[in-house]
């Protein structure tokens, strides 16, 4: 991830402008930050919800897949194990654009923190050695990233059993 540019995130002072001595600077500057520390924790609910959808269909799909191989209808297995598979990749995607959005923000809180008197999530951050050392703390998005990979190997597994059974009865409605 590319560092904090400075001049993005801190508005400049003109000459003579006395607004960071203000006392209003210092209230604003915790509002934001408390406003911001939300925003970032928003992100991260909106991404356990696209997980639980996600999971929710590739569950429903299987379920699917299930009452279809027990009436001994291989017809479109290989459809809904296409689309599992296409889910899946889109999921591991939304996964992977949620971190990279989740690693900015929590990068401007630690920049913003610096001025402040307390950098609680930075020390945190600290604390777990900064995610390095799986004994003290594994990140998370590091172990959601591989259940969508979980399913895409099932869906691929559906895919070639179909497949080799059309090829055993002889036909197979692709």
């Amino acid at each position: 991830m590319a560092d904090i540019d400075h001049a993005k995130l801190w508005n400049e002072v003109k000459p003579g402008d006395d607004y960071p001595k203000h006392d209003k600077w210092h209230s604003h500057l915790l509002e934001q930050y408390k406003l911001y520390v939300e925003m970032a924790d928003r992100i991260s609910q909106r991404r356990s919800n696209a997980n639980s959808y996600f999971l929710t269909l590739n569950s429903a799909i299987f379920g699917f897949i299930g009452y279809l191989t027990s009436k001994d209808s291989p017809d479109y297995l290989w459809l809904l194990a296409v689309a599992g598979c296409t889910l899946t990749l889109l999921w591991f995607s939304i996964i992977a654009a949620y971190r990279n959005l989740n690693t900015a923000k929590w990068n401007v809180v630690h920049e913003i923190e610096k001025r402040l008197p307390i950098s609680p999530y930075d020390a945190e951050w600290e604390a777990v050695e900064r995610g390095t050392n799986s004994k003290l703390y594994r990140p998370i998005s590091h172990i959601e990233g591989w259940v969508p990979w979980v399913f895409f190997t099932l869906h691929l597994i559906v895919l070639v059993q179909t497949f080799a059974w059309c090829a055993n009865l002889g036909f197979c409605r692709v």
